[in-house]
């Protein structure tokens, strides 16, 4: 069986990676669609006055959000797919779960903002795509009409 990561931070451009895979314009059927989110760490701050529960609700409830809208769009395209909630620093999670399930592809949506803004602020993208043990396949949502 073929592994595809599917990384989201459930945005629009998250969105438009899951359709690009979803209209089955590049890859062949006969993949399974690991869609991942990373939630941020909390600081040691936070942890000493949150219960690790509460935390942990938090992150299963941010990857939820966040991986909603592109698992609507497999669905409708029949797509299968698995959910993975993870937490950490996210080119680092993304990759290692690529690694671990061996994936043949990784897709991202990129905001597409240019090399200054990211060198400035960084870019998940930019970081998955320099540390990935296979093809990264960046989708840039569609202009607004």
């Amino acid at each position: 069986m073929t592994n595809i990561v599917l990384a989201t931070d459930g945005s629009a451009f998250s969105d438009a990676a899951a359709r690009f895979i979803a209209e089955g314009k590049l890859l062949q059927s006969g993949f399974t669609v690991h869609v991942v989110h990373v939630a941020p760490e909390v600081s040691g701050q936070v942890r000493a006055f949150v219960s690790k529960e509460t935390i942990d609700a938090w992150h299963q409830e941010a990857s939820d959000k966040a991986m909603a809208g592109v698992c609507e769009i497999l669905t409708a395209a029949g797509v299968p797919f698995e959910r993975h909630a993870l937490h950490g620093f996210a080119p680092e999670r993304i990759v290692a779960y690529a690694r671990t399930t061996d994936a043949q592809a990784i897709v991202m949506g990129t905001h597409g903002r240019g090399s200054f803004f990211d060198a400035v602020i960084g870019s998940v993208a930019g970081r998955v795509l320099a540390q990935a043990p296979c093809p990264v396949l960046l989708v840039k949502a569609p202009e607004k009409a």
